[in-house]
């Protein structure tokens, strides 16, 4: 097995051309030639995680976010990213993100929300031309009431907590969703006739909405977090006999919640 054959069924799912200009999907260290026997899946390509690979044998790792986002002016060991470089480089250990490529496929980020939530009638919310694209809007099984869809996203998300806006009132029916930081596809929501839009990381004045419309802010990492049993499926899937696992560490959420 190469690490190429590793991509062309992650890209046959999420190809690499759907990535938007500012994302650093793809290989980011190793070459598509090198041997793989082992992959092991995480949703950030921490130290640890790759610590976690060298430790279990794992010669290539494969993550949502992109290990290498932006540009590297040092690569350093006291850097959580350059510790994480230095340590793939070192072990020999091929990178890989599916980063906006898997939130712009319906079976990806945000169309596991939506499974999560049981909506129906989901279709892709900002769509590209060839119809694939961020977000994805549907509808609730049932009309809610705003506290009634706050418990439900709580218990589906299995959430302590969230962030709302304002609670509406009347009944929620329609709803748009947007895995990470989806505060850009505010505007879109709107316009699909969705009454709530959940997504990740808003800004505090995004919170000051419309009378008919209600934001929920569900967390970054949460609202991502099953992209990695998608993949994991993906590769067990098409390789059933190869040695596929996901991280022992799942929960990588860097914020902490008191």
């Amino acid at each position: 097995m190469k690490v190429k054959d590793i991509i062309n069924v992650i890209e046959e799912f999420a190809p690499l051309s759907l990535q938007e200009k500012w994302d650093n999907s793809g290989l980011c260290i190793g070459s598509p030639e090198a041997e793989v026997t082992s992959v092991l899946l995480g949703l950030d390509c921490t130290p640890e995680l790759v610590d976690e690979a060298a430790a279990c044998g794992a010669d290539m790792i494969v993550t949502h976010h992109p290990l290498i986002f932006s540009g590297l002016k040092k690569i350093a060991p006291d850097d959580p990213v350059g510790a994480a470089v230095i340590k793939a480089i070192a072990g020999g250990i091929s990178v890989y993100a599916a980063h906006t490529t898997a939130d712009k496929v319906m079976a990806g980020v945000s169309g596991a929300m939506a499974a999560r939530l049981g909506l129906v009638n989901v279709s892709v919310l900002d769509p590209d031309s060839d119809g694939r694209g961020l977000g994805v809007v549907g509808d609730f099984p049932e009309p809610m009431s705003a506290t009634g869809a706050i418990e439900y996203v709580k218990e589906k998300f299995s959430l302590k907590t969230l962030r709302c806006s304002r609670p509406l009132d009347g009944e929620i029916s329609r709803v748009a969703l947007c895995g990470g930081a989806g505060s850009s596809l505010i505007e879109k929501a709107m316009e699909a006739g969705a009454r709530l839009y959940i997504t990740g990381d808003l800004s505090y004045h995004r919170f000051f909405t419309p009378k008919d419309f209600m934001l929920m802010d569900i967390g970054h990492y949460e609202s991502e977090k099953d992209i990695v049993p998608i993949l994991f499926s993906l590769l067990k899937k098409n390789f059933p006999n190869f040695a596929v696992r996901i991280t022992e560490n799942v929960n990588s959420n860097p914020i902490y919640y008191f």
